[in-house]
Formats: C-alpha cells, structure tokens, sequence
C-alpha cells in the first residue's frame, strides 16, 4: 500500500495547483488580481493539506489504538494462560505435598510398628521387635498345635537369628522340648544344656536342668540322672525345680 507524509501531501496538492495555466487567468484578471487568486489557491491547498494532515494523524491514532488494543489482547491471553499453568502447577503442588505427607504418615506408622516393644518374659520386663516377637510366637505356636518336627527347625532357626534375644533362652528351652517329644533325647539334652551354658541366669535353666535329668532317666542313664538332679539342687537350690530334683533324688 502507498503511505504519504503530511509535507508531501502538501507538496503534491502545491504542485497540482501550481501547474493550472497562468496565462489562462492572466487574460481573465490583471496583476493584483492575479496575486490575490495565487493567494486563495495557496490558502484552499494549505487547508486541504491540513486536512489531510489532519486525517492521516486521525488514521494514525486509530492505528496505533488498534495496535495497543491488539496488544492488550494478546497481554491479556497471555496472563490467562500464565494463569492456567500457575493454577496447574499450585494443583500439582498440593497434591505434591499431600502424597509427602501421606508417604511421612506411612512411613511413621510403619517405623512405630518395628521399634521394639517392652515384654513381660517369666516375670521380666524386656524390649523386643516386632518381627522377633512374631517368629517366636509363631514357632511356640507349632508347638503348641503338636507339630513338634516344624517347631524344633522354626526354634532353631529362632535362635540362630536371634542369639541375643529376650526369648532366645525361652526358644532354647522350648527346642529341646520339641526334640524330646520326639523322642530325641540326644538332641533334647544338647538343647537344654545349651540353655544352662548360654543362659544361666534365665527362670528357664533350672527347668532345663531338670529335663537333662528327665532325658537320661529316659535312657536308664542312672549316673547322669543323679548328676544332674544333684548340679541342679545345688545351683538353684530356690527354684521349683530343684524341689522336683529332691524328690526324685530321695533327699528332703
């Protein structure tokens, strides 16, 4: 498209009036008269460039209204979809933040449920863990039911994995008896001796004892039967145990 300044607009509107035949108006009017149609003409051409003038900064301005407005257009669909994405990623966040503290919570809860517990054992107060609690009381459980083959590997593994456990002399103590419900004697001595060696101060050694006691009676071992009877009198001469000792040993 053609674009025009105001001076040559005015240029152009002097010039087409400028090249009008003089020597035509010359016939018509003389000198002064001449001047003052000059003068008309230069006063019609400067009012119709400033007219003109006048309408180009007109046009001008509703260009550069229509431009701002355009802009402010593409300012404004440009925040509302900033906005857009502000709100997506606050949504985001929050449920961020949300799955965070719901992982915190969980992992809290789970944490609570491995720290150890305090237990009452044969009178004793004593820390253990969740999952050390849970294989013992599984293993007693075999016991219990009568599944005595079961019990004795599950104890056993009890302790292997839990030498320094609080139930360690229970499981211990429970493991022979499994082996001598079996009728292994063998394995129930070596199991209750085990306890009398690595758990002594434990209620349960005086009654290991006096299973030891109650192996070789099993296997008419007459010696050994009073050997230990008399051991356990002597070393735990309170026990409940140590009175069944008396009485099978004879004494008072």
């Amino acid at each position: 498209m053609m674009t025009f300044s105001k001076a040559g607009v005015a240029a152009a509107l002097l010039a087409a009036f400028a090249a009008l035949p003089l020597h035509a108006n010359a016939a018509l009017f003389d000198d002064d008269e001449a001047r003052k149609a000059i003068l008309e003409l230069r006063s019609k051409v400067d009012a119709l460039a400033r007219d003109m003038n006048s309408r180009i900064d007109t046009k001008a301005d509703k260009t550069s209204t229509l431009s701002l407005l355009n802009q402010h257009d593409q300012t404004m669909q440009e925040i509302a979809r900033l906005r857009g994405q502000i709100e997506v990623l606050g949504n985001d966040l929050a449920n961020a933040q949300k799955r965070q503290k719901d992982f915190y919570t969980d992992l809290d809860a789970r944490l609570r449920k491995l720290e150890p517990r305090q237990v009452t054992i044969d009178g004793q107060e004593a820390a253990v863990g969740v999952s050390e609690q849970s294989s013992y009381e599984a293993a007693l459980a075999l016991f219990k039911s009568g599944d005595y083959k079961g019990a004795a590997t599950a104890l056993d593994a009890f302790v292997k994995r839990y030498p320094e456990s609080a139930y360690a002399a229970n499981a211990q103590y429970w493991l022979g008896n499994a082996y001598y419900a079996q009728r292994d004697c063998k394995s129930a001595i070596s199991a209750q001796q085990a306890v009398v060696k690595n758990y002594p101060d434990s209620p349960k050694a005086a009654d290991a004892m006096l299973n030891i006691a109650s192996c070789y009676t099993e296997m008419k071992d007459k010696a050994n039967t009073t050997k230990t009877l008399n051991a356990l009198i002597s070393r735990y001469p309170d026990s409940s145990a140590a009175q069944t000792a008396k009485e099978r040993a004879g004494k008072k």
